[in-house]
């Protein structure tokens, strides 16, 4: 008996034992799974959550989230264009942020029986990202159009005039800008999008930076323009044709318009021939005195070798380097012999080099019958060239005998007075502050004589002539010079 009631004694102890430490572990469960504050060691995005309560890490991570969206990009323009800024928050970017399921997580932690929130408890998920958005784009497209006037200019090439009083006169440029924004995007992008070694960390709420203008220069700068060389009126040379007749005015006229503007590249040759085309594609000569054959007969385009001629004596005074050139067969009465320079279409033209090192521009002025032609370009204004023709020689002049039974026997009259050839050289100087530099010959050059044509009656009591006709020269080809 006694032995019964000791087991039952120690039962009931052991039974109450039992009792008091399911109670004591409930209690704990009990406690556990009510507290009021986050498992430790918790972090959402880098911050330390773990221990607060639950409000208190809410607020914590609301503010964090806030201050995100809360930071502010100024973009200032560039003083090429204007002196003004503009300020965006990222949430009006399209920025967003926000600590994916710790909120859930949290409201848990008060959710269910105490046994499930115990559980929920030790086993509560120990860190939480932060998701971050944002569109590039919209940022790109913000400043587009905050500054969408900048990309509204075109630009506008220099200008260079030259005036009636030959004054060189030049317009500056207008460059054009253009919004270059992919590398200001992606700087921004990179200071929007917090890495994830940053997060957590202190906020840098602002960023600034410039607009980024590319400049569009056009095609012609004005240094471009300048550099080409047109810095003064280098020579002028002029001749007068007021004794020509209207179709030979008329030709000298529109060669010279045709010439005018004229502009050649450093080392470029100019060509006469070419001139000639550009002309007729332009006007139409008239007709006028040409040179055929070593005799002035009708013709078209007479007076187009006045211009070539007036161009060569300011080739000439510039220094430059004549290609190709040809002295008339006759000697023309607006330049001394040895000065002129012929025409003849496929045979005979005249060509310059543009040795000045920059680019050279000719100008004509036609006015009272008299033809300017001015070169406009690079010159050393502490040199000067003096052209100088020298007679070697004058050829007598043949003469040409034919009959005319008008006349009475041995009579004779004079139908055309014979002139002088001249055999010419041509030499050009260079002098340097007033000093002789060189002396050079530019040209050896014939002047035909012209025969003299005298008529003879009949020889006394017969049929027979009292002279026998001088037959002409013979040409091979018929050689047309100062005409089309």
């Amino acid at each position: 008996m006694i032995r019964i009631v000791k087991r039952i004694h120690i039962g009931i102890i052991v039974l109450a034992s039992l009792l008091l430490a399911a109670a004591v572990c409930w209690g704990f469960v009990w406690n556990y799974a009510l507290q009021k504050t986050v498992p430790k060691q918790v972090d959402a995005g880098g911050i330390q959550i773990g221990g607060l309560t639950l409000q208190e890490a809410l607020n914590k991570l609301d503010q964090y989230e806030k201050s995100l969206l809360q930071r502010t990009i100024t973009i200032q323009s560039s003083a090429a264009v204007a002196s003004d800024s503009k300020q965006w928050t990222v949430s009006e970017l399209g920025y967003k942020a926000a600590f994916t399921g710790a909120r859930e997580a949290l409201a848990k932690l008060e959710e269910g029986d105490i046994w499930e929130r115990a559980v929920y408890r030790y086993q509560f998920q120990k860190s939480y990202a932060l998701i971050q958005s944002w569109n590039a784009d919209v940022f790109d497209a913000a400043v587009r159009k905050q500054w969408s006037w900048v990309e509204k200019n075109e630009t506008k090439n220099a200008t260079r005039t030259i005036t009636d009083d030959d004054h060189v006169v030049y317009e500056p440029h207008v460059d054009a800008y253009r919004l270059d924004t992919a590398e200001l995007t992606a700087r921004v992008d990179q200071w929007v999008m917090l890495p994830k070694e940053k997060i957590g960390l202190p906020v840098e709420m602002a960023f600034t930076d410039t607009l980024p203008i590319t400049t569009i220069h056009p095609e012609l700068t004005l240094e471009k323009l300048k550099d080409e060389g047109i810095e003064r009126k280098i020579i002028s040379f002029s001749t007068d044709f007021k004794t020509s007749a209207e179709g030979r005015a008329h030709n000298v006229t529109v060669t010279a318009e045709a010439l005018d503007g004229w502009e050649l590249a450093p080392g470029e040759i100019f060509d006469y021939n070419s001139l000639i085309e550009h002309a007729e594609e332009l006007y139409e000569y008239r007709e006028a005195p040409v040179i055929l054959n070593g005799k002035l007969v009708p013709g078209i385009g007479g007076g187009i070798c006045q211009v070539s001629s007036t161009l060569y004596n300011a080739a000439l005074r510039a220094g430059l380097e004549i290609v190709e050139r040809r002295n008339h067969s006759l000697p023309v009465a607006y330049l001394p012999i040895g000065q002129d320079a012929t025409y003849a279409g496929g045979a005979i033209n005249f060509r310059f080099k543009n040795t000045t090192g920059k680019h050279l521009i000719i100008r004509t002025q036609v006015e009272d019958r008299k033809l300017t032609i001015k070169l406009f370009g690079t010159m050393d204004p502490n040199e000067s060239y003096d052209i100088e023709s020298v007679t070697l020689k004058t050829i007598a002049p043949s003469v040409q005998e034919r009959s005319n039974a008008s006349l009475s026997p041995g009579q004779k009259a004079v139908v055309e007075e014979g002139k002088l050839g001249y055999v010419v050289e041509t030499f050009r100087t260079l002098k340097k502050n007033g000093k002789l530099v060189s002396r050079d010959r530019i040209s050896h050059d014939t002047y035909k004589a012209q025969p003299a044509l005298i008529e003879v009656g009949p020889h006394k009591g017969g049929n027979n002539p009292a002279a026998t006709p001088t037959p002409a020269p013979s040409v091979n080809e018929p050689l047309l010079e100062d005409g089309i």
